[in-house]
């Protein structure tokens, strides 16, 4: 099928097909005479499993890591389970931060002075440390 297909029926954009096929995550298609890419079918299930990870959260380049196993007739599943776990752990931490700085504007909002009294060289009072 042709790009523009593909992208239709995979609701991937076609710039983002091209960007996949230059880095490595799409084999290259075969070609027609006029120079039109040519994608098998199944391109359309990696195209939703590429997008699926991503969702998840892993990088490009951790698909690109799983597919190359997939290429080599492996399944990438304990590969994946290792990145999903590891994904979990900086999620964790991610939420961690936020929660403290959330508290810390909180924290700094509790005691606002709507009207400070301007001071030399303090651009805004309410933030002094």
């Amino acid at each position: 099928m042709k790009i523009g297909e593909l992208s239709s029926k995979s609701q991937v954009p076609i710039k983002t097909i091209r960007y996949y096929e230059e880095i490595g995550l799409l084999p290259v298609p075969e070609r027609t005479e006029g120079h039109f890419r040519l994608f098998p079918s199944e391109t359309i299930e990696r195209l939703l499993f590429i997008k699926r990870l991503q969702m998840l959260g892993l990088s490009l380049q951790e698909v690109k890591e799983c597919l190359a196993v997939f290429d080599r007739g492996e399944l990438p599943c304990a590969e994946l389970r290792v990145k999903l776990e590891r994904h979990i752990k900086a999620t964790d931490l991610q939420i961690q931060e936020l929660t403290a700085l959330r508290q810390q504007l909180y924290d700094t909002l509790q005691n606002w002075d709507e009207n400070p009294q301007p001071q030399a060289n303090i651009i805004c009072p309410n933030l002094q440390i």
